[in-house]
């Protein structure tokens, strides 16, 4: 490989605070902090808002908002008729 042009990839620990979750990978995030892992070696830390710990699709606790009312307007629309076979 070519000296200088590659980003520093290296392991870094990404924190979730809002879920209190932690994860230990390879990345290239910059960082200025430093936190102490459970192999006792301190690596770069990154924090997130979100992780698969806290996202909404991975926890199941998904909400459907239809603030704009579209649901009851296609159901107004087709009134029940949409997808029903022809006979």
């Amino acid at each position: 490989m070519k000296e200088g042009i590659h980003p520093n990839y290296r392991p870094v620990v990404f924190v979730d605070k809002q879920a209190d979750f932690k994860m230990l990978t390879a990345s290239t995030m910059p960082s200025r902090e430093t936190i102490k892992w459970e192999d006792g070696n301190e690596y770069p830390v990154v924090y997130v808002d979100i992780s698969s710990a806290s996202h909404p699709f991975f926890t199941g606790k998904q909400k459907f908002v239809d603030t704009m009312g579209r649901v009851e307007k296609f159901r107004k629309k087709f009134g029940g008729t949409y997808g029903s076979k022809k006979k």
